[in-house]
């Protein structure tokens, strides 16, 4: 393994900013694992970190196949995670909106420029990515429908589903839309969580992605085969949107598995504590993600459900 310093900017405060990467093998360059890249993307990071430690002990025990390169970034935004801000902490600004960057341009372009000049040329690359609303989330591979993707490559890691969508115009400024569109395979890796550490779906996350270069023979363990992957499209998911505001009581959550009617949670009145709205299954399914925050707006998204 070596750890190499890929980015390094000038800081007005404390130490100056740097972008660690880990480098497991020599060869072709296969294989980019890029963790957290918003400061509250704790979960993303510890995953990188369990990647780093189980690639240290397979390759001290010989088990990377050669003629294959890796690289890690684990964290590309420990200045906001310093100080519990979701975005760069000078101004707001989302590094995975400025791909593929201007190394010219503003702080997170900049940024977004030296992370997509180390990882550009890898055959396969994986994020560990969060979703823009607070919840929890059925682990997932992620992939954006831009003609390049690859469904059997994606059903390789072993997770329960393989997510495929149409991709916005926003998104192509994200680093999955562009490690597509300059030739990578991309695969975005949802673990469940984001702001807190949960030690199951983090373990079901990372397991994934050696099982991933596991089978591309990448490197040799041998690992469970993992889940016969469902394929989904956004217009499969069930959403279900809050009528009220207040306190959201849940008493269902991602991974669940769900009857029409069922009480998926309550919406209570944070002065009284009465039931302002409840919350029912409209269909059979199981619940893929869910809303955790304990206060919830109207019109938010509380639940989305795999239709059976």
């Amino acid at each position: 393994m070596k750890e190499e310093i890929l980015f390094t900017m000038k800081s007005p405060y404390r130490d100056d900013f740097k972008i660690h990467g880990f480098r497991f093998g020599e060869g072709e360059k296969t294989i980019a694992i890029v963790g957290a890249m918003r400061g509250d993307e704790v979960q993303q990071q510890f995953v990188c970190s369990q990647i780093v430690k189980n690639l240290i002990e397979i390759e001290e025990a010989g088990k990377l196949i050669a003629g294959h390169e890796i690289l890690v970034i684990p964290s590309a935004n420990h200045f906001s995670m310093n100080i519990n801000k979701r975005f760069w902490a000078m101004d707001n600004t989302d590094i995975n909106r400025m791909f593929p960057g201007y190394d010219k341009g503003e702080t997170t372009q900049r940024i977004a420029a030296a992370i997509f000049e180390h990882v550009k040329d890898y055959k396969y690359g994986i994020q560990l990515a969060s979703f823009y609303m607070p919840g929890e989330f059925i682990p997932h591979v992620r992939m954006m429908d831009t003609g390049f993707q690859n469904i059997k490559l994606a059903k390789k890691f072993g997770l329960p589903y393989v997510l495929i969508r149409k991709p916005k115009p926003y998104d192509t400024t994200v680093l999955n839309y562009n490690w597509q569109i300059f030739g990578t395979q991309a695969f975005s890796i949802y673990s469940g969580d984001t702001d807190t550490i949960n030690k199951d779906t983090a373990k079901t996350a990372w397991t994934s992605i050696l099982r991933f270069m596991n089978n591309m023979k990448i490197i040799s363990q041998n690992k469970h085969e993992g889940h016969s992957s469902y394929i989904l499209k956004d217009s499969d998911l069930e959403t279900i949107i809050s009528n009220q505001s207040g306190i959201l009581y849940a008493l269902k959550g991602a991974g669940d598995e769900i009857k029409a009617g069922d009480l998926l949670a309550k919406i209570l009145d944070p002065f009284t504590g009465e039931t302002r709205s409840s919350i029912l299954a409209p269909t059979d399914g199981t619940i893929f993600f869910a809303h955790h925050k304990p206060l919830i707006h109207q019109s938010t998204v509380m639940f989305k459900i795999v239709r059976f």
